[in-house]
């Protein structure tokens, strides 16, 4: 990073905090490449802590230029308007992605709102939040076409699906993750949403020990994929993926749809829509949801991959 590209850093984020986003937002995706120089920086605007990760280990000198910039920019009146409570800098090129406050007593809670939806973030303490902000459109879709259905939420995580399908009208959810401390989140989530708990099923198990657990629960009128690219000795995007596709048919209803999604930027939008056509022949490709525009990037085929299907009854 530039003095300069520090200067074009600053410029994007005074212009993004006037005024302050109303919710959770990314004020800047240096990762979709579309500002040189800074592709390995990101900013999300939490609702009152400002949060920047860095992806690569910057010169010293690098980081105290950006270190003094954004403590500048606490002092803008920008930043005075948005009443911003604290600025956490995150060193995702660490061990264990550790956070330093700039600004504001550290903390390792905080709560967020998206779409009425309400949810408690990880802050300096986690890889990530707990919550992906490039999913928001595949969070709202969710919502939108849940009325009346069982859904299955599979790598669940922390349950913004969830949350999205049960404010969206859904009978049941069955969220699975092997990770019981995410679910265990996804519970408090639901809590702080107000949502009948008696409607949403938690089952921490590998998926793919676990089939006739899922199977249990359904046929399914909507099931959501949205896995890891890698999770140690349990998935391979590349290798794994095709053998939830095959089980589709067994576990959708006559007319069920899919919302399967990839977010390895190697891996483009063919290799679903191939994977379904091979393993689910009786799913169609409808449509590939939009991502917000904040996460703006130089090859659409980099970005989130979130593909919806519908299975056409013979």
């Amino acid at each position: 990073m530039t003095p300069s590209d520090i200067a074009t850093l600053q410029q994007h984020l005074l212009d993004a905090l006037s005024p302050a986003p109303e919710e959770t937002r990314r004020l800047f995706h240096g990762r979709g490449r579309c500002w040189p120089g800074l592709e390995q920086i990101t900013v999300d605007w939490l609702q009152g802590v400002l949060l920047v990760a860095l992806f690569r280990q910057p010169e010293p000198a690098e980081l105290d230029e950006l270190k003094s910039m954004l403590l500048a920019l606490c002092q803008s009146p920008a930043w005075q308007r948005s009443q911003a409570y604290g600025l956490l800098l995150q060193h995702r090129y660490l061990p264990d992605s550790p956070g330093e406050w700039l600004l504001g007593e550290p903390m390792e809670q905080w709560l967020i709102s998206e779409h009425g939806l309400r949810f408690k973030l990880d802050l300096g303490k986690n890889q990530n939040t707990g919550l992906f902000l490039d999913m928001r459109y595949g969070r709202q879709w969710v919502q939108a076409n849940a009325q009346g259905k069982r859904v299955l939420n599979l790598f669940a995580y922390t349950c913004g699906f969830s949350l999205a399908a049960i404010a969206g009208g859904a009978t049941q959810v069955v969220n699975l993750d092997m990770a019981k401390a995410a679910l265990s989140r996804g519970r408090d989530n639901h809590r702080l949403s107000g949502h009948d708990l008696n409607r949403v099923v938690f089952l921490g198990h590998e998926l793919f020990k676990s089939w006739s657990k899922v199977r249990k629960y359904g046929p399914y009128d909507l099931i959501v994929i949205d896995p890891p690219s890698f999770q140690k000795g349990s998935f391979v995007l590349t290798r794994d993926y095709q053998k939830i596709l095959r089980r589709l048919p067994e576990l959708l209803t006559e007319r069920g749809q899919v919302l399967a999604c990839v977010n390895d930027p190697q891996i483009g939008s063919d290799f679903l829509i191939e994977g379904v056509a091979e393993q689910a022949p009786d799913l169609r490709f409808v449509q590939r949801l939009d991502n917000p525009p904040e996460f703006a990037d130089i090859d659409p085929q980099s970005g989130l991959k979130a593909l919806v299907f519908a299975r056409i009854p013979a």
